[in-house]
């Protein structure tokens, strides 16, 4: 997109609040200029050819403002979320958890092993940032970006000083940092009415137990073979032997559980549910929904997990095979309520792909913790202006 003089009035605008969170003179001068790097055409958007565009008088200073200065991203990231809860908070809208990845030839940028990436889809050297995205009515925002770092980094102490990963850091899985990330949106005061995830953060019962702990209600996928009770398992305590012996310590429970694909095998019914009008008329599929109780409670003998609470255990039925998702929303929902919270997850990858062929979020091309994060952050809030134009484009136009 090419800037106009009302364009950057309403960039200017948009960043006000950042630039008073960022505090430093010199600062506030190069966050806009990296900002406007970011939005206007240019093949590449690391640091080098950003500053040519911007400022080629000045690369050297919005290198350092990138990649080594030490101003904390917590303050702009509290504004982004009161901007994106401004423009899509309710309890319509969606929070979004997922992942995307960075694919990166070396090995010395921070958190970059051979894993899977889903840019490339296969495993690859790539870093994978935990996201969290806040949409509605199909319109993204992401308010969200942190690395994973696999152990190979976090127990070589070494390796992340030499890419200034801070002393605090320390493994954690996937699904807890995005709970801690659910933990400080929802303090920032951003509202939403449930959490969307895909089968890489649904398999995990600590997930979505602690989504559940937190009072919040969420729709994810998970795997075919993932266990499930019926919801009128029984379950009782086994009397002791007339012989003695030890004292039962884990009660019996009938029936036993099954895996998702054969309980929906046994009790599914498809049918055909629309969930929205797209561009192309009505969106509908077929699926099958029922009620469960997923085996993700304390674990009891021989490795077997006692039910948990009763949720929506829903199967989608595609070309290439069917497609398992587990919800929580109450026994009244409708199928249409369902199926509409699941397809909602596309718009996260909507944004990350825009993100990446727009704005060159994967363009990084800085080694450290600090650089990494700065360019994510500054990349979130050039693409929560861009929405903010086609909101306001879109309101005029209606």
């Amino acid at each position: 997109m090419n800037p106009t003089a009302s364009w950057t009035r309403g960039l200017d605008r948009w960043l006000e609040p950042f630039l008073n969170a960022l505090g430093d003179k010199r600062r506030r001068v190069w966050a806009p200029l990296y900002v406007l790097g970011l939005l206007i055409p240019g093949e590449r958007k690391s640091m080098q050819p950003i500053s040519s565009r911007v400022a080629p008088a000045d690369v050297e200073q919005i290198h350092h403002f990138v990649a080594t200065s030490p101003w904390k991203t917590a303050p702009l990231e509290e504004v982004l979320c009161h901007k994106a809860d401004e423009m899509l908070g309710g309890k319509s809208s969606f929070l979004i958890v997922d992942d995307t990845a960075l694919p990166k030839k070396g090995t010395e940028s921070v958190g970059v092993v051979h894993q899977y990436c889903g840019a490339l889809g296969k495993q690859a050297n790539c870093q994978c940032l935990v996201s969290l995205t806040l949409a509605r009515d199909e319109v993204p925002i992401p308010i969200a970006l942190r690395l994973f770092m696999p152990k190979e980094w976090t127990d070589d102490r070494e390796r992340c000083d030499a890419a200034k990963v801070p002393d605090a850091i320390s493994y954690r899985p996937k699904w807890q940092i995005a709970l801690d990330e659910i933990d400080r949106v929802r303090e920032a005061g951003v509202r939403f009415g449930s959490v969307l995830a895909d089968a890489g953060y649904g398999i995990c019962a600590e997930f979505r137990q602690g989504l559940t702990e937190r009072g919040l209600l969420w729709a994810v996928g998970i795997i075919s073979t993932q266990n499930m009770y019926s919801t009128n398992v029984k379950l009782w305590m086994p009397t002791a032997s007339r012989r003695g012996g030890r004292p039962r310590v884990y009660p019996k429970v009938s029936p036993a559980p099954v895996s998702a694909e054969k309980f929906i095998e046994k009790h599914g019914r498809f049918r055909k549910v629309a969930w929205r009008e797209g561009t192309k008329g009505t969106l509908s599929g077929s699926f099958a929904i029922v009620r469960v109780r997923p085996a993700d409670g304390a674990e009891a003998s021989h490795g077997v997990h006692l039910p948990g609470d009763p949720v929506w255990l829903v199967c989608e039925r595609l070309s290439n095979g069917d497609k398992f998702s587990l919800v929580n929303l109450p026994a009244s929902a409708s199928r249409q309520q369902i199926v509409a919270a699941l397809k909602s997850r596309w718009a996260c990858e909507q944004a990350h792909q825009q993100m990446k062929e727009e704005l060159g979020l994967d363009h990084f091309e800085g080694r450290s913790w600090i650089g990494l994060h700065h360019h994510a952050l500054l990349t979130m809030i050039a693409f929560g202006f861009l929405q903010q134009l086609r909101l306001t484009e879109n309101k005029f136009a209606a």
